[in-house]
């Protein structure tokens, strides 16, 4: 049955950590709470009830988390500000009631099982309800091993969309989702879940076994999200790669870019999370050939010694990932190529780590994330012999960094010259408010946090729109990004 509209609007506010996929969980959030007659605010200070999406990925995001719901807990008083604070998503879902008892300024601590009746848990709580968080368990353990056994038992799973609310007046399944901003930019999800076994990684256990969206209804949320101005999507799940294989199409991911392309009026496409081992030589071609799709690599090697990947159960290694960034820059040389690396795994030897320090000299990726390893809550990382001190991985992490800036402005240097189309995402101003005339926005090879493209004034000083492509040229470089002026 649908959610009954409230004939007095409450408030709500969200407030989103961490990436991507908690971006369109937070918007999904926000689809059932407007479907159930809440009113969205963007001023914590001024709602009835404020939502904290938390992240559960590493210390720091966990850490940013909890001040989130202390800072949204402290704009409580008797003379106003939100009556509820409510914690949701990764470290809510990981940690139960665990987070609870440590965390008393939280009225609730939600799990994804309780994002379909959101509006009602919320109402409950604003009421002076306190529900007892839920008791974490392993959501791997929640779906068939056999991964095309899945779809047919699958639960509401946040991000996917259901069709519980086709009966709201004006409400449009599967899309379940209200955009929060208005940036042209938004991603939707491919996939949930990860059926990987990396040592280091908690988020399986939390996020459950993979699971894929069926592809029409991607495509009709792209449809749906171009009509609200979106230019570009971002495709994210924890594992693009493996889109399909729980469809009976281990391939699919290959007929589904050319299929937005055709079915929607989508102007760029960019897709994330590639797993490296996975990465088949038909995607490449279909990424690097298909018209809509962003000539953008987003491969996460996390090392490049062979023998410190397997204690990470992953595959490849320095040669490997060479020979598969030759592959792709033979089909573009100007596809960018971004990755992240930890360093100061368990037992990383002097040797292991000068491998990597080997392959980023030999390759210039566009962007490189750098992590310090750190003992996560229940991965066999965690029982490993041989760490290493925080010093010796402090000094690693600052050596690696180091190298990926140098090596990182290197390759912006390397495009001037080069032609690129600039989305445009914001309007520079100066410190009195007002437009300089330059725009700051990406180039197709740019992702969302891999620096920008800053274009200068148009001929008569003409600004740009948010939303408007720019075919610039690039003439100079700040750093890793890009200056670039106006064709």
């Amino acid at each position: 049955m649908p959610p009954a509209l409230s004939p007095d609007p409450q408030t709500v506010a969200l407030v989103t950590l961490g990436c991507a996929r908690n971006e369109v969980d937070s918007e999904e959030l926000a689809g059932r709470l407007t479907a159930a007659g809440w009113l969205i605010v963007e001023d914590p200070a001024t709602a009835d009830a404020v939502l904290v999406n938390t992240c559960g990925f590493v210390d720091v995001a966990k850490k940013d988390s909890i001040d989130a719901v202390l800072g949204v807990a402290a704009l409580k008083s008797d003379f106003g500000g939100p009556q509820a604070v409510v914690a949701v998503g990764c470290l809510s879902e990981r940690y139960g009631r665990d987070l609870a008892d440590e965390l008393p300024e939280a009225d609730a601590v939600l799990g994804f099982d309780d994002y379909p009746d959101i509006a009602e848990r919320l109402r409950a709580i604003v009421a002076g309800d306190r529900p007892q968080a839920h008791q974490p368990r392993d959501r791997r353990t929640l779906l068939p091993i056999s991964p095309v056994a899945r779809p047919e038992v699958a639960a509401a799973i946040p991000g996917h969309g259901e069709n519980e609310l086709v009966d709201v007046p004006g409400w449009q399944p599967p899309i379940l989702r209200r955009r929060l901003d208005g940036s042209p930019v938004a991603p939707v999800k491919l996939a949930s879940g990860c059926d990987r076994r990396c040592t280091f990684c908690a988020i399986p256990t939390f996020r459950g076994s993979f699971i894929s969206r069926p592809a029409a209804d991607i495509i009709a949320e792209i449809n749906w999200l171009v009509a609200q101005g979106v230019q570009e999507v971002i495709l994210v799940s924890e594992n693009s790669t493996s889109y399909g294989k729980d469809l009976g199409d281990l391939r699919l991911m290959e007929s589904l870019l050319p299929a937005i392309g055709k079915q929607t009026a989508l102007r760029r496409l960019q897709v994330a999370y590639l797993q490296p081992a996975e990465v088949r030589p038909g995607l490449i071609e279909v990424i690097a050939g298909t018209p809509v799709v962003a000539p953008y690599f987003d491969l996460s090697f996390q090392h490049a010694s062979g023998s410190l990947l397997r204690r990470m159960r992953r595959f490849g290694g320095r040669e490997d990932f060479l020979a598969l960034i030759a592959q792709i820059r033979s089909l573009n040389p100007e596809a960018g190529i971004r990755s992240n690396v930890i360093v100061g795994f368990p037992g990383e030897t002097p040797e292991e780590f000068d491998e990597l320090v080997l392959f980023l000299n030999q390759e210039s990726l566009d962007a490189v994330g750098v992590f310090g390893y750190s003992d996560e809550d229940g991965t066999e990382a965690a029982t490993f012999t041989g760490k290493l001190t925080d010093e010796i991985i402090r000094e690693r992490v600052e050596m690696i960094s180091a190298l990926a800036e140098e090596i990182m402005a290197q390759r912006a240097e390397d495009r001037i010259g080069t032609s690129v189309q600039v989305l445009v995402e914001s309007i520079e101003v100066d410190e009195r408010g007002e437009p300089t005339g330059r725009v700051v926005g990406r180039a197709g090879h740019q992702g969302p946090d891999d620096g920008a493209t800053i274009v200068s004034a148009k001929p008569g000083g003409e600004v740009s729109s948010i939303g408007e492509f720019i075919d610039a040229n690039v003439v100079d470089t700040e750093g890793v990004d890009l200056l670039a002026e106006p064709v």
